[in-house]
């Protein structure tokens, strides 16, 4: 038996045309937000079915986290904290850094993020990338620099481990959050290494870009389940709700209306996942 419900469309989101859809997670409303890393523009959907733009034409957008003071911080050419107001407050910059790409937090407040030293989409020759977390102070460190295309970030329910995909690579690595040489946690069963989350039983769940589905991976990193998508490539997946059981997906395309491009997901697992915790930097 599936850990999974079948994954159903979001319809509001399915009629409107997008490209490579990125980073959704549930908000303590019950909207869901979520990006278009191609066209451009951070999303929200209201329970109801209500669309709104949020952040309008940037890019690059391939992870979103609650912020403590309200707002979203989400990835990019930079990091920001996008306030519930729409101002915006850079987190992370720095020259001659293309881009972050998918974000996490710890209980303490701090963000975890991907950062990206060359542009995997421009031919330019590969270089690893880091992954990085800020504290709340504004101190960053370098939890691991060996990560070619650094890609989804999660956190074991202990707090002590980071996993994190490497698309160039198609495997998960997992690192000490407080610091050491990463390990190799598993290879990609199928496709890539796209978007993860953590479930409360320290399962691993790896969205497989071109694989066009999920994986679910024990705490030992071996294969529990394989899941089919309705899509080609799936980019990433999350857990939120009041008890963290309702499963977000995000894809580049589908077959249930192809004309449409990507497409959130939503399911339940029998399983929840672990919590997002407000960034607090």
């Amino acid at each position: 038996m599936s850990a999974l419900s079948a994954p159903e469309p979001v319809e509001a989101v399915l009629r409107r045309p997008h490209s490579l859809l990125e980073g959704p997670r549930i908000a303590p409303g019950g909207e869901l937000v979520y990006s278009d890393v191609i066209a451009g523009g951070m999303f929200s959907c209201s329970p109801e079915g209500v669309i709104e733009e949020l952040l309008p034409r940037r890019r690059g957008i391939g992870g979103i986290v609650p912020h403590a003071d309200g707002g979203w911080v989400l990835s990019g050419r930079t990091v920001l904290h996008l306030q519930p107001d729409g101002a915006q407050r850079e987190l992370l910059s720095e020259p001659g850094v293309p881009g972050y790409n998918d974000l996490f937090s710890t209980p303490a407040g701090e963000l975890l993020a991907g950062e990206l030293r060359y542009r995997p989409m421009s031919d330019e020759e590969p270089r690893d990338g880091r992954l990085l977390a800020l504290a709340p102070d504004g101190e960053v460190r370098v939890l691991w620099d060996g990560v070619r295309w650094p890609n989804g970030i999660g956190l074991s329910p202990n707090g002590k481990t980071v996993y994190v995909s490497d698309y160039a690579r198609r495997e998960v690595l997992a690192c000490p959050l407080a610091g050491g040489r990463a390990r190799r946690f598993a290879p990609s069963p199928r496709g890539s290494a796209d978007g993860l989350a953590v479930d409360v039983e320290g399962c691993v769940w790896l969205a497989l870009g071109e694989g066009g589905g999920v994986a679910r991976l024990d705490p030992a990193g071996e294969l529990l389940e394989l899941i089919d998508m309705p899509a080609s490539f799936v980019s990433s997946i999350s857990f939120g709700g009041a008890d963290m059981r309702d499963v977000l997906l995000s894809t580049a395309d589908n077959t249930v209306d192809p004309d449409r491009g990507g497409m959130v997901l939503r399911a339940r697992s029998a399983v929840a996942g672990a919590p997002v915790s407000p960034v607090t930097a």
